[in-house]
């Protein structure tokens, strides 16, 4: 049976978001495992001020009702039936808008929230702007090692993903220097080459839409807690994958969880580029479908779809788990819900992204998937 037959509770705009909050006693926001999500939670704990919280962030097909009493229950890009109000479209904007609207907004951390959703808002950038957040040349890493910074980065999927000793070649061989390269000591021109660098690799035998895609991860915007807003983005959605809890805490602005997020965002990334390049893939009409072994379905998803699948919907299905992404519009949640309901199955998912579990074989939910589309 499908886990989202419910329509969503009716989002609402942020000043009446926020003319509710102003008179709640006790708030709790509950958050997708995603980075732009947990952005979202984050801008709307901080505006609370003296106003008692609970922040979590759950998993798909994780329950998320709790006994706390509140006076409002937010949802943040997940459907709730017990939310009082949700947000899924623009869920880092409208945030940061509700929390401009109490007061306290941190431009940083929304225009991280709207990188990790892949859709940079106009509204966040301009504010982000006029905060003082400027861009320089180069590439979007959470970390002044480029090294590490660029091998670990699930913003791309290029031939050095997830091997920080080719990447250190790469920089060798740029002239960019042949141990650690700090992201400080390079000059303008040095970051340009490395854009460069990172863009030729990311494009070569890959999809038009990979040219467009990679520009999130180029010209990066400098504040944050992290080496880049960019970067400040992948680790968001790394750790609300992988430790939801220190991802809380990362949102909140607690300045203890920085090196446990990056070894979370690091194990993350290592997963995923290591599911990218041993997969097995298949191409059909319409739909690019990769499989593997214990593989974080969602971001391997994201990175077949945008750089590597040669059609316009991309299944990545590992043991019981499978998730869709697809880049012409097309809405993947009612085909998602479909073949989970034929083998038994539950399905979550909104707009051009879905996520199912089963207990049938990959090989049947993949054709039940085949004959949803």
């Amino acid at each position: 049976m499908s886990a989202t037959g419910r329509e969503p509770t009716p989002a609402t705009s942020p000043s009446d978001l926020a003319g509710s909050l102003r008179e709640a006693t006790f708030v709790r926001l509950v958050s997708d495992a995603t980075g732009e999500a947990l952005a979202a939670t984050g801008l709307l704990a901080r505006a609370l001020d003296d106003t008692p919280f609970q922040a979590s962030v759950v998993r798909p097909f994780e329950d998320p009702d709790r006994t706390t009493e509140t006076d409002i229950t937010v949802a943040i890009g997940r459907t709730q039936p017990t939310a009082d109000v949700t947000l899924t479209d623009r869920a880092a904007a409208t945030a940061f808008e509700t929390a401009r609207e109490l007061g306290t907004a941190d431009a940083a951390l929304a225009l991280a929230g709207t990188i990790a959703a892949g859709d940079v808002d106009g509204t966040v950038a301009e504010a982000a702007e006029q905060a003082g957040l400027e861009r320089r040349p180069g590439v979007a890493v959470p970390t002044a090692d480029l090294a590490d910074g660029l091998a670990y980065s699930t913003l791309f999927v290029a031939p050095f993903s997830g091997d920080a000793d080719t990447v250190r070649a790469e920089l060798t061989e740029l002239g960019l220097g042949s141990d650690s390269v700090q992201a400080g000591d390079l000059s303008t021109d040095d970051h340009r080459r490395l854009a460069s660098l990172v863009a030729l690799a990311v494009t070569e035998d890959a999809p038009p839409r990979a040219a467009e895609t990679v520009q999130r991860a180029l010209r990066p915007t400098t504040g944050g807690p992290f080496e880049t807003v960019g970067g400040y983005a992948d680790v968001l959605d790394a750790v609300a994958r992988e430790q939801p809890g220190t991802g809380v805490a990362l949102a909140l602005g607690h300045e203890a969880v920085h090196d446990d997020a990056l070894a979370a965002w690091r194990t993350h990334a290592a997963r995923a580029h290591e599911a990218v390049s041993e997969a097995a893939t298949g191409r059909y009409d319409g739909l690019f479908v990769a499989r593997g072994d214990a593989m974080p379905t969602g971001t391997v998803a994201r990175l077949f779809a945008d750089y590597r699948a040669p059609e316009p919907v991309t299944l990545v299905v590992t043991d019981g788990r499978a998730a869709a992404r697809a880049t012409d519009g097309q809405d993947v949640t009612e085909t998602m819900r479909a073949a989970a309901d034929a083998v038994g199955g539950d399905a979550v998912g909104t707009g051009d992204r879905a996520r199912a579990r089963f207990d049938a074989s990959t090989a049947d939910f993949i054709e039940a998937f085949r004959e949803a589309v």
